[in-house]
């Protein structure tokens, strides 16, 4: 690997799927200003995530759609076909 390219300042926070409340603990240097208490009594950063491995279709199999910011009705709106 080059040296010097990599950042040096990885930390261990904590991931929570905001979609199913699910979380885990994982090395990030994303800044983050909240913390939360993990499971070993520990206080960590927390970095929310819209989706993960955990509700994602692809991964957990089950053929649902997560729309947590209206996005299909926004795009609906948008693109919606006009009868002429």
């Amino acid at each position: 690997m080059k040296q010097g390219i990599h950042p040096e300042n990885y930390r261990f926070v904590v991931f929570k799927d905001m979609s199913n409340g699910d979380s885990f603990l994982g090395k990030s240097t994303t800044p983050t200003r909240e913390t939360i208490t993990w499971e070993d009594g520990n206080e960590y950063p927390v970095i929310k995530l819209e989706i993960s491995n955990t509700s994602h279709p692809f991964y957990t199999g089950k053929n649902v759609l997560v729309d947590t910011a209206g996005r299909i009705d926004k795009f609906n709106k948008r693109y919606k076909k006009e009868a002429k």
